[in-house]
């Protein structure tokens, strides 16, 4: 931990953050790199499942069940090193995920046995899914609520191009060098993002080094954080470590659980989680419907999931700006005031248009493949749900983030969680259901489900102030965090 050195003042002269919007640009693009690994590990492995199953003497649906495994620990393993983040720092649990990451690929690629396999997808994604977290902790430290929008748009849309290039790579190595070969690029990149993380990214964890000015333990330390020690010499400590909750604390692996307790909490992630798993059925539903339906070719399915992805790259990152220009907006309404401010209003007033709009593609995307309309109707409504889903997605993390800011790696893998193991859930289910009723009737009882849960967030977004705010220790970083955005 860092030491003030003099923890019983305060300097509120000094920024909320030191680094400079060209160095948060830097560890930014870092932590959204990084954070690829767990979309590459997941969609890059699709394509070769045929080959696996065919190389190891197992059934198709065995090898399948290697991908539930690998979305069920996606979601459970995010509770503990978003847990460890946020008390023992960021950077060494960057360093332990990726080494971990890193040795479940090389094993992976030199397996012979089906149930090494099964095991080891499940250690992959121990390794990978937490980057996630990490990087929105990251972003909720060296960020304030004025521009963490925009920062989590790029963010999201980061992590959104595996989605649409993942299933490309992993068909064009399995195809020239066999399924091994996928797991050897997951290396290289992995290997890569790990020198790049120890020798670039600095320690941002607030209960460490305040705004970024105090010296972190030796294992934290990186060129960045170096260069900054010499442009910022301080006689003062900016906050004191007594400030943050977290400061003092070991590894609370419930702190994940004890988060998705608080009410608005809770409503805002079961709401985003249902409608991220409606959005991963239709994606899991979409080759086998189309191919059907239109006789497409595999090439031509991966043409149309390229509009789903143009609609989410799109839509994430004009939501962070609006995000940014919404909050600003209303800060001046509030004449710079931040206890008038309802950071559930700044941040979800505008959540009814992208529900609308999620529920609508959904519904046309299921009756049109149902009715064999023309192959351009069910591609728009693509674009269209790409664009609702990962804006929904992009407001409620940033929600997250902004009201659990000292635990805001904690506040993203309680989000993964629940998401996750909803989409494994969902995913499972999507090809009896539509064995069992037509496209059209199966889309439009999604549809109501997520009609439904709308009401969670409509109460949070109503209600969600009047729910007791953090109090104690927290508070005032949270104030620290609302002055910083305070312009004279």
């Amino acid at each position: 931990m860092y030491q003030s050195q003099n923890p019983a003042r305060r300097n509120s002269s000094e920024p909320y953050t030191i680094f400079t919007s060209r160095e948060k640009a830097v560890i930014i693009t870092i932590v959204s790199l990084t954070a690829t690994l767990s979309g590459f590990a997941s969609n890059i492995y699709f394509p070769a499942l045929p080959q696996v199953a065919k190389d190891l003497s197992v059934s198709p649906t065995l090898v399948n069940l290697t991908v539930t495994c690998y979305l069920i620990f996606q979601g459970l393993s995010p509770t503990i090193w978003g847990s460890f983040a946020d008390t023992k720092g960021r950077r060494i649990t960057y360093c332990c995920t990726l080494a971990v990451f890193l040795g479940a690929c090389i094993s992976l690629a030199e397996t012979w046995d089906y149930a090494q396999l099964l095991v080891l997808r499940c250690v992959q994604s121990t390794g990978s899914a937490s980057t996630i977290a990490l990087g929105a902790g990251v972003i909720g430290d060296i960020t304030t609520r004025e521009d963490r929008g925009s920062y989590m748009g790029f963010f999201q849309g980061g992590l959104l191009i595996p989605v649409a290039i993942g299933p490309v790579v992993g068909g064009l190595l399995a195809d020239k060098l066999g399924w091994r070969s996928v797991f050897w690029f997951l290396t290289i990149y992995g290997g890569a993002c790990l020198i790049i993380v120890v020798l670039i990214l600095p320690e941002t964890l607030r209960s460490m080094v305040g705004n970024g000015s105090e010296e972190p333990a030796c294992y934290a330390k990186s060129l960045l954080s170096i260069v900054q020690k010499k442009r910022h010499q301080t006689d003062a400590s900016v906050e004191a470590q007594d400030d943050y909750p977290n400061a003092h604390k070991r590894v609370d692996l419930l702190g994940p659980m004890r988060i998705l307790s608080h009410g608005k909490t809770f409503c805002a992630i079961v709401y985003v989680a249902v409608h991220y798993t409606v959005w991963q059925m239709v994606l899991t539903a979409l080759p086998v419907l189309v191919q059907d339906t239109y006789h497409a070719s595999e090439t031509q399915i991966g043409l149309i999931f390229l509009a789903n992805g143009a609609g989410s790259m799109i839509g994430t990152l004009l939501t962070g700006k609006f995000l940014d220009h919404d909050y600003r907006k209303m800060m001046s309404q509030s004449d710079g005031a931040e206890q008038p401010l309802s950071i559930e209003k700044a941040r979800l007033r505008t959540v009814w248009i992208w529900t609308a709009l999620e529920c609508a593609s959904v519904l046309v995307f299921g009756w049109t493949v149902d009715q064999g309309v023309h192959i351009s109707v069910p591609v728009v409504s693509l674009f269209v749900l790409g664009w609702a889903a990962i804006s929904l997605q992009s407001m409620v993390s940033t929600y997250l983030v902004d009201i659990h800011h000292t635990q805001s790696a904690s506040a993203m893998a309680s989000l993964n969680l629940v998401r996750c193991l909803l989409a494994a859930g969902g995913t499972a289910v999507v090809g009896p259901l539509l064995n069992s009723t037509h496209a059209g009737w199966t889309f439009t009882l999604l549809t109501g489900v997520m009609m439904m849960v709308g009401a969670l967030v409509l109460f949070t977004l109503f209600f969600g102030h009047k729910w007791s705010r953090r109090d104690g220790q927290e508070g005032k970083v949270v104030d620290m965090e609302a002055k910083a955005t305070i312009r004279p």
